[in-house]
């Protein structure tokens, strides 16, 4: 996954000019205080902001001895 895609959704939450006030809110030094899905027409992408999805845990209670083995 690249950082930088041109099809990337716009939202406050990963915007240069917000700044997160809490799990819902962010204020924004254009637009004062907005959602965090929101966005407006000044949205300049900030990929420090932007938080990765969690990595996949491995589940290992279904696997064997014997799967292992050759």
């Amino acid at each position: 996954m690249k950082l930088f895609r041109k099809d990337m959704d716009p939202r406050c939450a990963y915007c240069e000019h917000g700044s997160r006030l809490n799990e819902r809110e962010v204020m924004c030094v254009k637009q004062g205080v907005m959602p965090v899905e929101g966005h407006c027409r000044r949205f300049r992408y900030n990929p420090l902001k932007r938080t990765p999805p969690r990595p996949a845990v491995l589940d290992t209670g279904h696997l064997r001895e014997k799967d292992f083995s050759i």
